[in-house]
């Protein structure tokens, strides 16, 4: 397969039909493919996981499954750049769906919940490389006029993994063969490495000689950890107290990178003059905004009465905004008109939130329940709308082929990094609104609509950087 090259950022704006159409379609079938799988994988196992504790058991460890799965993921994502640099595009891939097929098959099979927890931390680690790989090898092997319709296709599979996962998780569990949705998923993986020889490049981006980030790593994966086990603990005090930990170990991370002569951002991070630090601040607002969809279906029920599939669906929402706000957003081609909805995007994602909290009421009817979706599509299409473009942004602020491929597998791990941030602040949120589900909904909807705007003036420096 022949490469086009990162360094053609002045080149005419690509199509959609040339994304998807002759040598670039089986790539984009492979790189969307491996974040779908992830992300269907995600919500087919909060769908059948009840099922799978009544079966084998180990209900006290039931948060553990999402934890131990994204605290793998975050150890994995960064360690892209270095597995590209070593094995180059067509292995890395294929090392990363080996371990997620493996991963899946032992939950599978598990016969009881620490051999699933263990499956899951495999999944995580693959899953974590593939949703990393699917941005560095846009870089790698796209021109850059298509990087942004990349950006956006591969971004969408989130939505799609929204709609499939519970409907797949739930259709499995439904019969009792909850085991068949882990066996289901080990298939499709299998079927994408089948095509990963044809369609992706052997070659290395550069031998990476340079000492493992250890220190680094295990700083970034703790300040996840952290926050993770305080959103599981589920108490206001074990909330905040991680998020102030986290908090402290983001900020040991940053200064460690700053001063190391091996990163897992690339140097231009730390540089006022680049506008790389901005938009992974863009990116991990808007993040964090998309985590409320977490507790959209709880108060779909308790406010408005609703079955819990319906309310599951009413969650996804967000995640259908995302979609369709994306993919007509990425045929902008203007460096003006990317620029306004950049900034436009926090600004929509902190309206639609805002709108989803003041309606939320008790005793909701049909008109309410057709506004909180209206309010949350619209929150979603802020995030998508904003999202390829500071994606494209990220890829093109560096043009060393390596340090390119730490800037495009971080969109995945600030990514990651953030939503289990925004996991604990919908915590904290909920819990102080507690006993009444709807000033819980309103302190929700409301802090996350702040942290929007905080992202508007992330955005803007960003923007502004890149201008000039």
């Amino acid at each position: 397969m022949t490469t086009d090259s990162a360094n053609d950022a002045d080149s005419k704006p690509g199509s959609w039909g040339e994304l998807l159409r002759g040598r670039h379609l089986g790539a984009m079938i492979v790189l969307a493919g491996g974040v779908a799988l992830y992300a269907t994988n995600v919500y087919v196992t909060t769908a059948l996981l009840p099922s799978a504790i009544a079966d084998i058991g180990g209900e006290r460890l039931y948060a553990w499954s999402t934890t131990i799965f994204l605290l793998a993921s975050v150890a994995t994502s960064v360690l892209v750049s270095r597995l590209l640099a070593g094995q180059g595009s067509r292995r890395a891939y294929l090392i990363a769906l080996l371990l997620f097929i493996v991963g899946t098959l032992l939950c599978a099979v598990a016969p009881t919940m620490p051999v699933l927890l263990v499956g899951r931390a495999l999944q995580g680690a693959g899953g974590g490389l593939l949703a990393g790989l699917g941005y560095a090898l846009i870089r790698s092997t796209l021109p850059s006029s298509l990087w942004t319709r990349a950006s956006a296709l591969v971004s969408a599979m989130w939505g799609v993994g929204t709609f499939v996962g519970p409907a797949l998780g739930g259709a499995f569990a439904q019969f009792g063969a909850w085991r068949g949705a882990f066996v289901a998923l080990a298939v499709l993986a299998v079927g994408i490495a089948v095509i990963v020889p044809r369609v992706l490049p052997a070659t290395r981006t550069g031998a990476d000689r340079a000492r493992f980030p250890l220190v680094a790593i295990v700083l970034l994966a703790s300040a996840a950890l952290v926050v993770s086990v305080a959103s599981v603990i589920a108490t206001l005090l074990a909330s905040v107290i991680g998020l102030a930990v986290g908090l402290l170990l983001i900020a040991g991370f940053a200064a460690y990178e700053r001063r190391s002569a091996v990163r897992v951002l690339p140097a231009a991070t730390y540089l006022g003059s680049s506008p790389l630090r901005w938009t992974y601040l863009t990116i991990a607002l808007l993040a964090m905004g998309s985590t409320t969809e977490t507790f959209v279906p709880l108060f779909g029920q308790r406010l408005a009465g609703l079955a819990p599939l319906a309310a599951g669906f009413l969650g996804a929402a967000i995640a259908a905004g995302w979609t369709l706000g994306e993919l007509p957003s990425a045929d902008a081609s203007t460096p003006a008109t990317t620029r306004r909805i950049v900034i436009a995007g926090p600004v929509v994602l902190a309206v639609g939130l805002a709108l989803t909290g003041l309606t939320q009421r008790a005793g909701a009817g049909g008109w309410t329940i057709a506004a909180w979706v209206i309010a949350l599509i619209l929150a979603g299409s802020g995030i998508g709308m904003a999202w390829p473009h500071l994606a494209t942004n990220a890829m093109s602020s560096v043009t060393d082929p390596a340090e390119g491929d730490k800037a495009s597998a971080a969109i995945n791990t600030v990514q990651l990094v953030a939503n289990a941030f925004g996991a604990a602040l919908t915590g904290v949120a909920v819990n102080l609104g507690e006993p009444d589900p709807a000033r819980s909904a309103h302190y929700l909807f409301g802090g996350f609509a702040v942290l929007a705007i905080l992202g508007l003036a992330t955005a803007l420096k960003s923007q502004r950087t890149v201008r000039s």
